[in-house]
């Protein structure tokens, strides 16, 4: 149980809580410097039906995320997937914008 949250923790094999991620998702039809959207992505259309793994993180930017946390599931990717793993997920407390530009400045290609 995850006394501050007042909530179970989950293990292997169960189901995510219903929720919804404000995301920025590629649009070239809105053109500019910034083709990008919001769109609204449930954790239904991302997990339903795949095995995942989530990893969280203090911080984007912070000397062990950079150093140690994001680069080792980064090398890992391709060893978890062999095990049956269908997609990595990296999450913070960081907004979407700070993610995408910690990712691109560590050349993450694989973890989401």
């Amino acid at each position: 149980m995850n006394e501050q949250a007042n909530t179970p923790a989950l293990a292997v094999n169960d189901k995510v809580p219903q929720v919804v991620f404000k995301t920025r998702v590629r649009d070239e039809s809105v053109g500019g410097d910034n083709p990008f959207v919001w769109k609204d992505v449930t954790t239904e259309e991302i997990f339903d039906g795949r095995r995942v793994a989530i990893f969280s993180l203090p911080g984007a930017f912070t000397p062990t995320c950079s150093s140690t946390h994001l680069p080792g599931f980064e090398s890992k990717y391709d060893e978890l997937r062999a095990k049956g793993v269908d997609e990595v997920y990296c999450i913070s407390v960081n907004d979407a914008f700070s993610m995408f530009q910690w990712a691109k400045q560590l050349q993450v290609q694989k973890v989401q």
